[in-house]
């Protein structure tokens, strides 16, 4: 007589990514770079999970959401940058026009610097999310700064002397020559 038996077969408990992150996280290892390695989650991932979590805030890279204040410049910018559009990539790069400007005025490098931050971030997303129209957008404001000259770069064009229109002038340690 054959019995019938329910057999449960062990199944493998197949975790999602941010499973095995977050049990990492409470396990212990804390650092984003091992638990990126051993779960085979990408770094920026790693730290939005962890940062929805609740569980860390201070990790900011191109993917960090701006709802998570980076600084006190970060306020500037909550909501108002974006690549959906053309349009909105237009408003975001006025949004920091308006800040750059308003930073230069009172001399705070601090906040220019995160003004010319956030455009290299958005357009590094929108190119590598394939938004390369609202990328260009990005691009040109922050090679519009980054083109500015920093110093008067006029340099006086050298004096083409013959031989016989030069003289020595011997000093210790030295010779020069000079036009005549």
């Amino acid at each position: 007589m054959t019995k019938n038996l329910f057999e449960m077969e062990e199944q493998e408990t197949i975790q999602s990514k941010k499973e095995m992150i977050l049990s990492l996280y409470n396990s212990g290892t804390t650092e984003i770079e091992s638990i990126a390695a051993i779960s085979g989650a990408k770094p920026s991932y790693v730290g939005s999970v962890l940062q929805k979590e609740g569980l860390i805030d201070n990790y900011f890279d191109l993917y960090t959401s701006t709802a998570y204040p980076m600084n006190i410049y970060s306020k500037h910018f909550r909501g108002k940058l974006g690549f959906k559009d053309v349009s909105t990539a237009e408003r975001g790069t006025q949004t920091l026009e308006q800040a750059y400007r308003y930073f230069d005025k009172i001399q705070d490098r601090a906040g220019q610097h995160h003004a010319l931050e956030m455009g290299l971030t958005m357009l590094d997303r929108a190119r590598w999310t394939g938004k390369l129209e609202e990328a260009e957008i990005y691009r040109r404001w922050i090679v519009g700064k980054l083109s500015t000259p920093l110093v008067d770069n006029a340099k006086p064009t050298a004096i083409n002397a013959s031989k016989e229109e030069t003289e020595e002038i011997e000093e210790p340690n030295r010779n020069l020559k000079i036009a005549a």
